[in-house]
């Protein structure tokens, strides 16, 4: 009885990894899971919540997320929260597109808040160089 019980198990386990691991290759889910969390990212840049959008943010620019330009620049542009637009312009510094920088240059010359042009003049500077 004791062997039939673990005999039982052990089917279960191997039926179970089995249907667990059938969808394919590691690196067509590990695209599929990038795919996935950039787009819950860039559903997240548009929510309510303050938190959940400048995590977001932040997080669109540690991956270099190119879908994420034209959300971060409508940020840097509309924002009334200077974090908001300091954190949307060093994510486009991080991601690298010529959209990107080009409006972050122009952040530091012409935001209305002394410190967004400060900060963006420190990641345009950094990025030239």
């Amino acid at each position: 009885m004791k062997k039939l019980t673990t005999l039982l198990i052990l089917l279960f386990v191997m039926l179970l990894s089995a249907t667990t691991f059938a969808n394919g290759s590691p690196k067509a889910n590990s695209k599929m899971s990038y795919d996935l969390i950039e787009q819950n990212l860039l559903v997240g840049v548009h929510s309510e919540n303050y938190g959940l959008k400048l995590s977001s943010v932040y997080r669109l620019g540690e991956m270099k997320s190119g879908k994420a330009v034209i959300p971060l620049l409508n940020i840097l542009h509309t924002e009334k929260n200077e974090p908001a637009r300091i954190l949307a312009a060093l994510s486009l510094y991080k991601i690298g597109d010529a959209r990107g920088i080009y409006a972050v240059q122009r952040a530091a010359k012409f935001d209305d808040s002394e410190r967004v042009r400060r900060m963006c003049a420190n990641f345009y500077n950094e990025f030239v160089k």
